[in-house]
């Protein structure tokens, strides 16, 4: 469930999300879990942002376009097959998920690495209003093209193999972190990013032009996100002076069974 809640001038934007997890109700105790809340302040006056230019166009197109002209026709069938047989000898039977999880990594690394002390250019608000951002335009673009381009996937034959999601959500945090915190500590997260979409090749579960286009996309959504900051900033004041405080409970619901956090920012 996700709950916002936006009001006009000095007030407060507060994100509720939770999800369900299965428990045994005998160790469920019968009051909510108090947790105490964890604060961060938004840095006061103007903070560095990423205007739009048209060269930071370049790598994510060049890369987007890399993929679309290898799925054109059947000219790349070639390649890709051989990547999946070769990948196919590596693998044997033995498949490694855990890229079901890491994916997520870069993006983890991304909104937690200034609460650990890490100099950002940001502060946490405007972190996750970028990083939300970059996730939806993100999820529009894999989606519609997912649905559109019809794809089948080398180890089902289901067809939404193109792009890869998984890809696309690991590049688009490296590419957050190194907008956010430089390429020095970017290049640890691009390698996580790179291990993703090896990861779909070797599990089978994508072509390769179905990574390519799936790293563009990434990079590409991450981007729109720090364009987007700007305008963010300016529709909720947060370039004026005075404090802007984010706070971040966690909770439990034992009729529910559900964990939830929630976010609560003041500007």
């Amino acid at each position: 469930m996700l709950l916002i809640l936006l009001c006009a001038g000095r007030a407060a934007a507060i994100i509720v999300a939770t999800d369900s997890v299965a428990c045994d109700s005998s160790s469920v105790a019968p009051v909510a879990i108090a947790a105490d809340s964890v604060a961060a302040r938004e840095g006061q006056g103007s903070a560095p942002c990423t205007p739009f230019a048209p060269q930071q166009l370049i790598v994510p197109g060049v890369v987007i376009a890399v993929g679309a002209a290898t799925s054109i026709g059947h000219w790349f069938d070639p390649v890709n097959e051989a990547v999946r047989d070769g990948m196919a000898d590596i693998r044997g039977d033995h498949y490694f998920h855990a890229d079901d999880y890491l994916q997520y990594l870069p993006v983890a690394a991304y909104l937690g690495m200034g609460a650990c002390g890490i100099k950002s250019r940001h502060g946490i608000v405007s972190r996750l209003m970028a990083g939300a951002t970059a996730y939806a335009a993100m999820g529009i673009m894999v989606n519609v093209l997912k649905y559109t381009v019809k794809e089948p996937r080398p180890d089902s034959g289901t067809r939404n193999s193109m792009p890869s999601g998984h890809t696309a959500t690991a590049f688009m945090g490296a590419e957050l972190v190194r907008l956010e915190y430089g390429t020095g500590y970017a290049i640890g997260a691009y390698c996580v990013a790179a291990g993703i979409a090896f990861c779909r090749l070797y599990n089978n579960r994508h072509w390769l032009n179905d990574v390519i286009m799936g790293a563009g996309i990434g990079i590409l959504s991450a981007r729109i996100g720090y364009w987007m900051l700007p305008l963010y900033r300016r529709w909720l004041k947060l370039d004026s002076r005075g404090g802007k405080a984010f706070a971040a409970v966690p909770a439990f619901e034992p009729g529910t069974r559900s964990l939830g956090v929630a976010l609560c920012a003041t500007f």
